[in-house]
């Protein structure tokens, strides 16, 4: 399409105007302590990010990290159907979460792998699970490794997993800022 100034290209700004980039929008599920770092973090570094909560109670808290917050939990899926809209990465930060053991092993399982299914339909181009964590059992957070690497593997998602342990904020923060950033790249 012929531009204004004439070119036959794309017409240079107005004075004034500003363009922006493109900006990956990040779903964390699990807007807790180290996903609001990590929610701060990621909106200083440009993104637009949208961290869930179950109620409520935690929507300031998830606002003043910068993220938009979203009420809705693994729980009940269907509360997290519209937070997958115009998402590019997913970020399930639940190895920490709290619960009876069923429940833990749940949200790890199945729930995760119908989270997935449904989010493969959509613009999420990337998933990063938390394998590690403070209250999950390893062997839980080994199968929902499992079921996101084969649900990557079978629809072409790319996966990456977070294994620093909440112990090491600084360790966390890092590991799991560049795997966001290495999902983005593809």
């Amino acid at each position: 399409m012929a531009g204004t100034d004439g070119s036959g290209g794309i017409a240079a700004p107005k004075p004034g105007c500003v363009r922006c980039a493109a900006v990956a929008r990040i779903l964390m599920l699990g807007g807790g302590c180290r996903g609001r770092v990590l929610a701060a973090a990621m909106v200083d570094d440009g993104y637009a990010v949208r961290a869930t909560t179950r109620t409520e109670a935690n929507r300031a808290a998830i606002e003043a990290a910068g993220a938009e917050c979203w009420i809705g939990t693994p729980d009940r899926l269907a509360t997290l159907r519209g937070a997958l809209e115009n998402v590019t990465i997913v970020c399930w930060l639940l190895g920490s979460a709290t619960g009876p053991p069923a429940q833990l092993r749940d949200l790890h399982t199945h729930r995760l792998r119908f989270f997935l299914g449904g989010a493969v339909d959509t613009t999420v181009r990337g998933f990063l699970y938390e394998a590690s964590g403070t209250t999950v059992p390893p062997e839980v957070l080994a199968e929902g490794e499992a079921i996101a690497r084969a649900v990557g593997e079978q629809n072409a998602m790319p996966i990456a997993f977070l294994r620093a342990g909440a112990e090491d904020p600084e360790a966390w923060l890092t590991q799991a800022r560049a795997a966001v950033e290495q999902l983005l790249e593809g």
